[in-house]
């Protein structure tokens, strides 16, 4: 599969289905964040799926384990490929999260893959100090990826700086979404430095990625199909590489 998601990060249906409907074919699928899924709600989610995409539903669910298992069953019957929680609910949280992926599957469709956000990418060792963690990034972000492994998730959310280790400690299966993609051609097509880990999209897949959330790079380049197109290649040949 195509390892690019794009981050449709725009406030109307309209604008992020023209986005879809002109990178179809290019990218791996979409992701929904909180700014569009606030916008619009479920029916944006059930209007990509009908058309056959794959929808990444990035709403970071962060709540006692009975309230996210509902909000997660939920999720999954509107068709979402892959949605999140934070890792730092804790495990009895995600464990309560699998299995309400679990009751969510419907016969004869894949289970939805459930992943745990670890440390934003806009944080760094001064942000993660200001409230109260006192280890380094790279420290924390394996912990609670391993954390998250225990409890039965698919995979994390990470920045590209750590998929390296998350990958030596939870093996080859494990999921590793990192966003934070700038540099190379994403940094060509419009990419703005305004995240604190960040790495090319061809580094992040040489260094373990499974897939890539990429925004402006190519939402925000004047020919988003051309961007995304030009990303891929870049992806294409780090995978042939790694």
């Amino acid at each position: 599969m195509n390892p690019i998601l794009v981050a449709l990060d725009v406030s109307t249906a309209a604008a992020a289905l023209a986005l879809a409907d002109g990178l179809r074919g290019t990218v791996g699928g979409y992701k929904i964040g909180s700014q569009l899924f606030t916008a619009e709600g479920p029916s944006i989610v059930r209007t990509l799926t009908e058309r056959g995409d794959r929808v990444f539903l990035d709403l970071k669910f962060h709540d006692i384990p009975n309230t996210v298992a509902g909000a997660i069953e939920s999720a999954g019957q509107l068709g979402a490929w892959m949605m999140n929680v934070h890792a730092s609910g804790g495990a009895a949280m995600m464990r309560a999260a699998v299995e309400a992926a679990d009751r969510a599957t419907t016969p004869g469709s894949p289970r939805p893959l459930v992943i745990a956000v670890t440390v934003l990418t806009s944080m760094s060792a001064e942000a993660l100090a200001s409230v109260g963690i006192d280890r380094a990034p790279i420290e924390q972000v394996v912990h609670l990826a391993g954390m998250a492994k225990e409890s039965g998730m698919d995979g994390v959310v990470a920045s590209p700086l750590e998929t390296a280790a998350i990958r030596a400690a939870c093996g080859p299966d494990f999921v590793i979404v990192t966003p934070g993609i700038r540099g190379g051609s994403a940094e060509q097509a419009g990419g703005r430095q305004d995240q604190a880990r960040t790495m090319t999209p061809a580094d992040a897949i040489r260094a373990g990625a499974s897939y890539l959330v990429i925004g402006r790079p190519i939402t925000g380049a004047a020919d988003p199909r051309s961007a995304a197109e030009d990303i891929g290649r870049d992806v294409l040949a780090a995978s042939i590489q790694h």
